[in-house]
């Protein structure tokens, strides 16, 4: 526990814990209240630009404008095209780290879609190495290093008595590497982890992995983004080989998402 400001601050790395404020049955949890500062330095940039469309517009249900949806909408499509392209960029770094597992990978690719063929969706249900690798990658770099969450009333998990105002921190990254719960190898990728499926990757409990969040709280878009990246490295491992570039440094950094600090230089080459 500590303080940012007058705000109090709980980190939580108990994945009973965890699962507890992720399934939210009393209700007391929900999104950290927004920075006033950021809402008024948003609502100041839209007004001089929009202030006489917006007027015009009809509002919803909720108080929200046309404009005011199709910019949700737009941020929503934003967020989810990031989080695809963060996963499809570390999976290409580690497969070059890794030229056994990418072979295995095109290898699979190759007999399920065919070799001269754009793999379909039913082909792409059946990439079980790549499901395998994905996973793993999203283990040691899950796009959202954290979860947040705020109690708006006091309430209880576990043994912890919360008091209504404080904000929670669920720490995906520093789980997802918990040697508790994933060995002394925690830090080593082995997408073998994965080959009985995401329940069964850890013995010691189903929240040790849960890159998407969970229950209530899962990510609408997670069947999407790892669909989209089966999709875009199926056809990368179908048309190329690629190796680390020496100029490539392994420094990941978290600018809104978890990414490669200094850029992925690879080298490709055209099968």
């Amino acid at each position: 526990m500590f303080w940012f400001g007058k705000t109090p601050k709980v980190i939580i790395k108990d994945p009973e814990l965890i699962q507890e404020v992720l399934s939210n049955k009393l209700g007391h949890f929900g999104k950290p209240p927004l920075n006033p500062l950021i809402l008024i330095l948003a609502r100041g940039s839209n007004e001089q630009n929009n202030q006489s469309e917006s007027t015009s517009s009809k509002k919803g249900d909720h108080g929200l404008t046309i404009e005011e949806v199709i910019e949700e909408c737009k941020v929503f499509y934003v967020a989810g095209q990031e989080t695809t392209s963060s996963l499809l960029t570390w999976t290409m770094i580690v497969l070059a780290m890794h030229p056994d597992w990418q072979e295995k990978a095109r290898q699979e690719v190759m007999q399920v879609c065919g070799k001269d063929e754009e793999p379909t969706f039913e082909a792409l249900t059946h990439l079980k190495i790549v499901t395998m690798i994905l996973n793993e990658v999203l283990r040691l770099y899950p796009p959202a290093i954290a979860l947040y969450q705020h109690t708006y009333r006091e309430t209880k998990i576990g043994n912890l008595s919360l008091p209504a105002g404080v904000d929670v921190t669920l720490p995906i990254l520093l789980i997802h590497h918990d040697t508790q719960l994933w060995g002394n190898d925690a830090d080593e990728f082995k997408p073998e982890r994965f080959s009985e499926g995401v329940a069964k990757a850890s013995s010691k409990h189903r929240l040790a992995f849960f890159p998407f969040g969970w229950g209530p709280r899962t990510c609408i878009g997670q069947q999407f983004a790892i669909l989209e990246a089966k999709m875009a490295l199926a056809m990368i491992l179908h048309n190329f080989s690629f190796k680390l570039s020496p100029s490539y440094a392994h420094a990941p950094n978290t600018v809104m998402l978890l990414q490669p600090q200094h850029g992925a230089q690879l080298i490709l080459h055209k099968l």
